[in-house]
């Protein structure tokens, strides 16, 4: 079978649902229509990447995308945006391959698209992973951005107006300084993923003042949603809630239950990513709800959606607790709300019912499957 590359000239990637639901907007005639905004984006694939996208295409952009090759599609989460590249008329987002740990590739997609935005969200981006693989977290986190840096900079040269370039930053920078935390509080990493992400903070910074390039730090405290990653504690959470309501499963293990986070949706940390490349002037913003809440009271607020005590489900595994744990993390996005006019629409309550619903949905799926025999329902503890 031929390299998925071979498809067409522009190697483009698809999803694996080439019949997608196409896009309904009308089409203006070329002749008329004024040139779209480009955008590029590593990680589209992954959650922040899947709602970016979406605003993006909303506000007429045409949308790129880099996409690490696999034998498996892992695209799941732009299906509903994917229109096939022949129907050219309609289909604003398109997928080539790239990593962010091959300059070749990076220098390659940028200069042949000259975007007029990049916003790198890829990342090995699971804290308790990169303790497991820290020489990988380093080098796609930190070298990675610094890869797609030197692309958006030698390659500003050839477009009029240069590149805008969006870094995604991490509350985890902050580690163990105390809360609440802005973009003027000193960065103390507990973990391989934040050092790396800093160091990709301050390769921006510098690039920023060295060679003038337009570069934004967007320092996002944690967001979730429905097409949250499902070894993320959160997720991890509302799918036992689902499967636990449906007689799937019957207990969860998880760490430190102390553990305080500023949670908000993802969908709306998308559009502070979008405002900050609309200013005049770069700058780093802290972006976040500014309240915090426990592990724990997350677990009562998920559990309690569905009618459930988390008590009679929830155990603590030592094999969850960190080598250095990161407390508590509470933002302080007075910046984003002023300057960028950014504030978070969802609530902490109905982003976790949100979620509850989403997966108790999923969780009755499963039981169908598992009902008929096509899946073994001993599977979770």
């Amino acid at each position: 079978m031929a390299d998925e590359s071979s498809k067409n000239q522009h190697s483009e990637a698809s999803p694996a649902n080439g019949q997608a639901m196409a896009d309904a907007a009308s089409v203006i005639p070329a002749s008329i229509a004024p040139p779209r905004k480009v955008a590029l984006i590593s990680g589209i694939t992954g959650q922040d990447g899947s709602y970016l996208t979406e605003l993006l295409l909303s506000k007429g952009y045409e949308v790129h995308g880099l996409i690490r090759r696999s034998s498996n599609f892992n695209t799941a989460r732009l299906e509903h945006l994917y229109v096939d590249p022949h129907n050219s008329n309609k289909a604003r987002m398109r997928l080539h391959y790239a990593d962010l740990s091959d300059a070749s590739s990076l220098r390659r997609w940028v200069d042949t698209l000259l975007p007029d935005e990049v916003y790198n969200l890829a990342a090995q981006s699971h804290v308790a992973v990169s303790f497991e693989i820290p020489d990988y977290t380093a080098d796609v986190v930190a070298t990675g951005a610094l890869r797609l840096l030197d692309a958006v900079r030698a390659a500003s040269a050839s477009k009029p107006g240069g590149i805008k370039y969006y870094q995604a930053g991490s509350s985890e920078m902050f580690g163990s300084t105390p809360p609440p935390q802005s973009e003027t509080s000193p960065f103390h990493p507990r973990s391989p993923y934040a050092a790396a992400k800093c160091a990709a903070h301050w390769y921006t910074v510098n690039y920023r003042e060295a060679y003038g390039l337009f570069a934004c730090n967007g320092i996002l405290f944690n967001h979730e949603s429905p097409r949250r990653g499902e070894n993320f504690v959160t997720r991890k959470v509302t799918r036992a809630v689902g499967r636990i309501r449906v007689g799937l499963q019957t207990r969860l293990f998880l760490g430190n239950l102390s553990a305080a986070r500023d949670w908000g949706f993802a969908g709306d940390y998308v559009e502070a990513m979008w405002m900050m490349l609309q200013r005049d002037e770069p700058g780093d913003y802290v972006v976040a709800t500014d309240e915090s809440h426990t592990v724990e009271e997350f677990l009562e607020e998920a559990f309690g959606c569905a009618g459930l005590d988390w008590k009679d489900h929830v155990e603590v595994d030592p094999r969850y607790f960190r080598p250095a744990e990161v407390d508590s993390l509470r933002g302080d996005s007075t910046r984003a709300r002023s300057v960028l006019g950014w504030k978070p629409k969802v609530s902490f309550k109905d982003l976790v019912k949100m979620m509850v619903d989403n997966d108790i949905d999923l969780a009755k799926k499963e039981k169908v499957l598992v009902d008929a025999g096509y899946r073994d329902a001993q599977q979770q503890p």
